[in-house]
């Protein structure tokens, strides 16, 4: 009597000889096509990652400009105190914590450069719900061999605040900006003409962000603070309205490499477009604000 499986009535093949596993021709082709797949859907996802990441970072950049108008509400629309690096440990060493953050980076194995209780103790921290993932890009990884040594995979800071924006303390004690003197510095948020146009934070290159004081100057055809381009060339900036952008910088000098270790130095722009993009959103002409004088809140 003839029995049908159910291999033989649906017209299955018979299994190989010794199981069922694929041969070395079978598992090559279904490798190759694995990898024809990986290599099409790699930079989609890639890119899709740097869009999530830009995103993110934009959302930092807003939280940090709110942080900065409650601020002001609460201080007589003063905007926060934006000291430069002796100041900043001058005030430290007294035990106040009054500019908008304080830890100074660089490439040395000090605490500043992850100490994000510090990060946040002082400034607008207090209106960040002090959380220090508002102030770094996660694509800022940059960090030197000694601080590598140490395991760190980044520091705490990766954003600025606009040198022309708040009580810059010795800098601006006269009204003015003694490294900007014919442009207005900003000590209210009402002084700003244009709060849309002009910039409050900024992610800044690794090399040269320092105090967190984003200092370029308009009679000098050189970078003397460098925006970071960690988004596709680019960087993301909060603006005195509450608005943040992304913007693609056009200039291979602007996009500098990130020389972990090293001291940074000026770069020639020639004054370029990056630059005087820039600078039209630093501050406007005028001189002196009105309003300086280096004392506490």
């Amino acid at each position: 009597m003839h029995l049908f499986t159910p291999r033989r009535r649906f017209g299955w093949p018979h299994p190989r000889p010794g199981g069922g596993g694929f041969t070395l021709v079978e598992l090559l082709v279904v490798i190759a096509i694995v990898s024809v797949l990986a290599a099409l859907l790699l930079p989609s996802l890639t890119a899709a990652k740097g869009r999530a990441t830009a995103i993110s970072c934009l959302n930092n950049q807003r939280q940090l400009g709110f942080a900065c108008d409650i601020y002001a509400d609460e201080f007589n629309d003063r905007l926060p105190y934006n000291l430069g690096e002796a100041q900043i440990r001058q005030m430290e060493q007294q035990n106040l914590f009054l500019n908008w953050s304080t830890p100074i980076m660089d490439w040395e194995p000090t605490p500043d450069n992850t100490n994000q209780v510090l990060l946040t103790q002082g400034g607008i921290g207090p209106y960040t719900s002090r959380t220090a993932a508002l102030y770094r890009c996660p694509n800022d990884r940059a960090v030197s061999d000694l601080q590598s040594v140490l395991g760190w995979n980044g520091r705490a800071r990766s954003v600025s605040l606009n040198a022309m924006m708040g009580d810059a303390g010795l800098f601006s004690s006269t009204g003015s900006n003694t490294n900007n003197p014919s442009y207005r510095q900003f000590f209210k948020l009402t002084q700003v003409p244009q709060p849309a146009m002009i910039f409050a934070f900024i992610e800044e290159h690794a090399n040269s962000i320092g105090d967190g004081y984003f200092l370029d100057r308009a009679d000098h055809w050189e970078w003397y603070r460098l925006p970071a381009a960690y988004h596709n060339g680019g960087a993301n900036l909060s603006f005195a309205d509450g608005h943040s952008e992304g913007h693609k910088w056009l200039e291979a000098t602007t996009r500098a490499p990130i020389r972990p270790g090293q001291a940074y130095f000026p770069i020639s722009n020639n004054n370029g477009p990056d630059f005087q993009w820039l600078m039209d959103r630093t501050s406007v002409p005028g001189g002196s604000s009105g309003g300086g004088g280096w004392t506490y809140p």
